[in-house]
């Protein structure tokens, strides 16, 4: 009996949501925005559509290739750093599976044992390397400075990506323009040099994989992000 009274209560419940629904569609014409409330998506549930989406090709390998100026003096696992950061944000953004990425330790030792590593092209490290993309980071400019006896970091980072297909060597992103160009900064960091480091390149990597798939709109733009006209300030 309690069985049958609590099916009832559902039933109820059913209709009862379905006679709400349908009495709010005649006043869509006076209200248009109650309707549209209903079916527009949470700022969690909106995506921001990816300038590439590399997750429409099935399976591929990815290879993560930092580049950096051998004269820049900011932090000695930064190439680590951003790599691992990188791939990290494709995981747990995007749902990437972690062995479809070329390990850093792997693209580390094929580096310390290829004499010719600066000429190669990504597309030629990729290919060596079994990866169906190459994601190139390229660092250009990156400053940590600690802030008198205060004990505090200031830090800025500059750095550009490019996104090559191995097989015939073609940049698939960015399309419009040669590459993209993001730029990280923040003020006042107090734990230290290593995490001050790690900040800036978990800013970094988001801020050029953040195109490559479809992100959430409300995860888009984060806070240590200084491309924007308000960079001048982090200089």
């Amino acid at each position: 009996m309690k069985k049958k009274i609590q099916k009832l209560f559902g039933l109820l419940c059913f209709f009862g949501a379905c006679l709400f629904v349908l009495a709010l569609v005649p006043l869509a014409g006076c209200h248009p925005g109650i309707i549209a409330v209903l079916a527009t998506p949470t700022s969690a549930e909106a995506k921001i559509t990816a300038e590439y989406n590399l997750k429409a090709d099935k399976d591929v390998n990815i290879l993560i290739l930092v580049d950096q100026p051998a004269s820049l003096d900011c932090h000695p696992n930064l190439r680590f750093f951003m790599t691992d950061s990188a791939i990290k944000t494709f995981i747990i953004k995007s749902k990437f599976k972690e062995e479809q990425f070329i390990t850093y330790d792997a693209l580390a030792e094929f580096r310390s044992n290829t004499p010719d590593f600066a000429l190669m092209a990504p597309e030629q490290v990729g290919s060596a390397l079994g990866a169906d993309f190459v994601l190139l980071i390229i660092v250009n400019n990156c400053r940590l400075w600690q802030i008198g006896d205060t004990g505090y970091i200031n830090g800025t980072l500059e750095a550009q990506g490019q996104l090559f297909r191995v097989a015939g060597g073609e940049k698939v992103w960015p399309a419009m323009e040669q590459a993209k160009t993001v730029r990280v900064g923040f003020e006042s960091e107090k734990r230290g040099q290593d995490a001050a480091g790690l900040r800036l390149a978990v800013a970094a990597s988001h801020c050029i994989t953040r195109y490559l798939y479809n992100c959430p709109k409300n995860l888009f733009k984060i806070s240590d992000e200084a491309s924007d006209s308000g960079w001048e300030k982090y200089k």
